[in-house]
């Protein structure tokens, strides 16, 4: 990129009058350069099947183009069009639900071969008017894809085929490494395969769901490869991945691999959504931004954050601006709300956009006017920002499914609160909250000696060849710190049968068999002074088998055994943590680590909410932001070389002290 995109998306299909003329004057107004268009009407463009009017679409390019706003094109397949329904009713998807009756989005089969070849139809009328334009500078493949539960005959019999190839058509392998003699559920022959909806078997349940997850890698890189036929070399192919949902964005995304789906794409792409108010502490604008940067290890699009959102996310004065320099600051090169405008009904009528309900200026969109202006004025020093990390966070989709199928707090039946992404977010704040950047890595990186130290939460389910990477990484000098509900489990979801945890023993020097929930368990020990050292949801009776014990537990019984060890292997250290600890006792526990590792530097000294994030900028000077993420006003000392506070043009000397107001930031070039 050339320069910080900053844009909404736009939706001329929805609007009660005509407005185009002054929206796009609004938009210039705001400093708005870029807006997405089309994804969502299919039926608007396809009234009835093979029948074109492209009108809106058009019109929208024509005006945007003349008003030098570029455009990016989103293919309109995640909402299919009435008149496909009636003539495939079959097109919904099957789920463990049953069929699905139309009116939501993306309910359909992607699958299905009359999907495939409307869409296919779509997508190539949308390119012939749109792809050849000169202010169309990309292409957003469908929305938020996911595999949607399908589970239909036609996806369960490519999933048979699936396992035969995976395992050489040797039913017997099969059985044994899903463990299909419980409960009879074993499988004798290949044409008696069960409904998968129906299983009981976690080892079968989580691959089905790994094989419903290659269903997305393969329909966007059958999308890529027909957009690839029109778009221009300087045309990207982005997609806005989403996460996994808890009222807002909030963990790895469980119906997609965006590792292995971000293929398909030139530019990676996300959709943040996160509170405010009170409520904003850019976590989830943090945790998105470094698992999008790290899919393609290079910057990325946010294609959809909120501008208001629900009337609960209406943000407080300043945090616009703070929530979109936080994108930036995590190395996004656009920031892009849904929507421009809130529209007049249906399902997401309150779902506000920059202008609400009146298209009349607000407090929303004033505030969109400052960073627009700043981000003219400011962008070329930010854009294109890189990342040095020292510390890799690895996640897992297979640890996932496997611990949906069998939670931390689980019982029999997976009955249980306390989930993988629980695990994951609990240590990712903690670091976020220490300052400390990190990428994220997945079980088919190839760089983890990219990296000091690897973070490794709740690796439940692992093949074997990846835990001896780990062992190797800590034998040749890295630091580990690993949790538990780590290597207990093969890619089959198969409990190992020897020493727990599997393969790590050794170099993490523990082992245990026997594991509780806490009741009245408290830390105790001489490394850590947190006072909040209750042990919560979930405990490992850990046993030192040449580890040091950093903390072991406050309890009459279970007093003989550890909670946290450290041990050395080879060139480097491996950390364990055997149970929940309060948010506070993590953070001195990974500032421990942090020390060990030699990676502890005065940004790690700054509380929250001042947030620090660094970077490179695109001539070669580093880039401090300093975010306040309060309605106090806060001071930090600028510990870095002599340089400029970008948004107010001042000189910063090393050791100034810097003034943050409330929900603001300041900016600092040097070097």
């Amino acid at each position: 990129m050339d320069k910080l995109l900053y844009g909404v998306a736009y939706y001329d299909e929805y609007m009660p009058c005509d407005r185009l003329d002054k929206d796009v004057e609004m938009m210039k107004a705001a400093g708005i350069n870029v807006v997405r268009i089309a994804e969502s009407t299919w039926s608007t463009c396809e009234p009835q099947p093979g029948v074109f009017d492209f009108s809106h679409v058009v019109r929208v390019v024509d005006a945007m183009e003349a008003a030098g706003i570029s455009v990016i094109i989103g293919t309109p397949t995640y909402a299919v069009p009435t008149w496909m329904v009636k003539a495939y009713p079959d097109v919904l998807a099957v789920t463990k639900e049953g069929r699905g009756i139309y009116g939501a989005r993306q309910i359909m089969d992607i699958t299905h071969p009359a999907y495939r070849f409307y869409s296919e139809r779509v997508i190539r009328e949308l390119m012939k008017v749109t792809a050849h334009r000169k202010c169309v500078i990309g292409f957003q493949l469908d929305n938020e894809t996911k595999y949607y539960g399908t589970a239909g005959s036609n996806v369960q019999e490519q999933f048979v085929k699936y396992l035969r190839e995976k395992f050489d058509d040797d039913l017997e392998a099969m059985n044994a490494a899903f463990g299909l003699d419980y409960w009879s559920n074993r499988i004798n022959a290949w044409e008696d395969f069960p409904d998968v909806r129906g299983t009981i078997n976690g080892s079968l349940g989580a691959e089905f769901e790994k094989f419903q997850r290659t269903l997305v890698d393969e329909f966007l890189q059958w999308q890529a490869d027909i957009v690839k036929e029109y778009a221009r070399p300087d045309q990207f192919i982005t997609h806005n991945f989403d996460f996994d949902w808890k009222g807002y964005s909030w963990g790895v995304q469980p119906m997609v691999n965006h590792f292995h789906a971000a293929r398909a794409l030139t530019v990676a792409g996300v959709d943040i959504y996160h509170p405010t108010q009170d409520d904003l502490t850019g976590e989830e604008i943090s945790f998105g931004g470094d698992s999008t940067r790290s899919l393609k290890g290079d910057n990325y699009l946010v294609l959809e954050t909120e501008a208001q959102g629900f009337p609960w996310w209406t943000p407080y004065d300043g945090q616009l601006r703070l929530q979109a320099y936080s994108h930036v600051a995590s190395g996004a090169n656009m920031v892009e709300y849904w929507h421009w405008h809130s529209i007049h009904n249906s399902f997401e009528t309150y779902w506000k956009g920059l202008l609400s309900h009146d298209f009349k200026e607000n407090d929303t969109y004033r505030a969109a006017k400052v960073i627009g202006k700043e981000f003219q004025e400011i962008g070329s020093h930010l854009v294109n920002l890189k990342k040095h990390n020292r510390v890799g966070l690895l996640v897992s989709n297979e640890a996932l499914s496997a611990l949906n199928w069998f939670p931390v707090d689980g019982a029999v039946g997976g009955a249980g609160d306390y989930k993988y992404n629980d695990v994951v977010r609990y240590v990712y704040n903690q670091l976020y909250r220490l300052n400390v950047g990190c990428d994220f890595l997945w079980p088919d990186s190839e760089n983890l000696e990219d990296y000091d130290l690897l973070v490794v939460p709740a690796l439940y389910a692992a093949p074997e060849e990846l835990l001896l990477r780990i062992r190797r990484f800590v034998e040749r000098g890295g630091r580990l710190f690993a949790t538990f509900k780590t290597a207990f489990a093969d890619e089959n979801v198969k409990v190992f049968h020897d020493s727990q945890p599997h393969i790590l023993d050794e170099c993490l020097g523990i082992s245990y068999s026997h594991f509780t929930h806490p009741k009245n368990v408290r830390l105790t020990g001489e490394t850590f002074g947190c006072p909040d050292n209750e042990v919560k949801v979930f405990m490992e009776l850990v046993n030192p088998e040449g580890a040091k014990v950093l903390a072991s537990y406050d309890h009459y019984n279970w007093k003989r055994y550890a909670a946290v060890t450290r041990n050395s292997f080879g060139k480097g250290t491996a950390t364990y943590l055997g149970c929940v600890t309060s948010d506070g006792m993590l953070r001195e526990i990974l500032a421990d680590v942090l020390r060990e590792a030699g990676l502890w530097t005065a940004d790690q000294e700054v509380e929250f909410p001042v947030i620090i994030k660094r970077g490179t900028n695109q001539d070669g000077k580093q880039i401090v932001y300093y975010l306040n993420y309060s309605a106090s006003e806060q001071t930090v000392a600028h510990r870095d070389g002599d340089g400029v506070e970008l948004t107010k043009k001042e000189k910063v000397a090393q050791g100034d002290t810097l003034t943050i107001g409330s929900w603001d930031l300041r900016i600092v070039e040097w070097g």
